[in-house]
């Protein structure tokens, strides 16, 4: 479908836009509008300063309905008049031809068959992937054009592609992660209350590897006076280990902009106690002190050691091997 279509329901400044929008509100996803959007581009390009291991992202979805508080991505939706809250946990733009203008893309001469990085910025395999089925289509598209990739979710959904995933492991090098911050389920409650239970998203690292799929796992983002202790270190790490893991990381918080206000208002809401202690450990703007970084990384890396799961992981770019030589 071409041309321009007028949606009165669509996002403010996307109301005529070349291509289809349309707004649509189910009783399956309660509270939650999707806007879906006809992309003209899939693969976007990491500029050479970001501090990510990849210089190539594909995001199917914007807005996330895992809404945890302190999802750094909460900022895109400002571009779109939208507040980084309530609206980036509702209001969720749906790419629905993304997988078609994926598969143009790496079929061109000049693709350089580069890995490309899927989770980056919002998770594509939160609810929302059960109702639209992106992910199939982006999966075949990279494995029929010879181009390395990795999904890092905290979404269970993705149990449901493991046998493709499996298959495009046999073509390309595939790479899988699943993200799980706290153990306790309380904690978890408030802080990500959208997102699968973390015994759920164990039992997938376990799905994974039975698949024959490496498994990483992003313990992150370690919470200051919350999950940060020895004992929390070691109870997290540990349960990932014997999930059968291949490797972990282990990252303390960042609170950049739109994550930051969000984040703080739940804090306050939740641990008013520790008001006064992060306004000094992020004193100095979206990270937290270099000296508190510096004994996190000195505690776990022991502990990672001990469960075996300090392997190195992942890519670097293309861009940074040119650069450390």
């Amino acid at each position: 479908m071409s041309g321009v279509v007028s949606d009165p329901d669509a996002l403010p400044g996307l109301e005529e836009m070349p291509g289809l929008v349309r707004t649509v509100r189910t009783p399956e996803f309660a509270g939650v509008t999707f806007h879906e959007v006809m992309a003209r581009s899939a693969l976007n390009h990491v500029p050479a300063s970001s501090d990510s291991p990849f210089d190539w992202t594909v995001n199917p979805y914007r807005g996330c309905t895992h809404a945890c508080v302190y999802c750094f991505a909460r900022r895109t939706h400002s571009y779109l008049d939208l507040d980084t809250g309530v609206d980036f946990d509702s209001e969720i733009v749906v790419k629905v031809n993304v997988a078609e203008v994926l598969a143009r893309e790496l079929g061109r001469p000049s693709w350089g068959r580069e890995p490309v990085a899927l989770g980056t910025n919002t998770d594509p395999y939160q609810r929302a992937e059960g109702r639209y089925r992106l992910m199939p289509g982006i999966i075949e598209a990279f494995a029929g054009s010879g181009t390395p990739f990795s999904v890092l979710t905290k979404g269970t959904t993705l149990r449901r592609d493991l046998p493709l995933l499996a298959r495009a492991g046999e073509r390309v090098p595939v790479t899988l992660g699943v993200s799980l911050a706290v153990l306790d389920e309380d904690l978890h409650a408030t802080l990500e209350p959208g997102t699968p239970s973390p015994r759920a998203r164990l039992e997938l690292v376990r799905s994974i590897r039975a698949a024959g799929l490496p498994c990483q796992v992003l313990v992150a983002p370690v919470l200051p006076h919350l999950t940060d202790s020895d004992e929390d270190l070691e109870r997290v790490v540990g349960a990932v280990a014997e999930a059968g893991a291949t490797s972990a990381s282990v990252m303390a918080l960042h609170l950049r902009p739109g994550a930051r206000e969000w984040f703080l208002r739940w804090l306050g809401r939740e641990h008013p106690e520790l008001a006064e202690p992060y306004a000094e450990l992020y004193r100095g703007g979206s990270y937290v002190l270099k000296s508190y970084a510096s004994d996190l990384a000195e505690r776990v890396r022991p502990v990672l050691r001990r469960h075996g799961l300090d392997r190195a992981t992942g890519w670097r770019r293309p861009s940074q091997v040119r650069r450390t030589g």
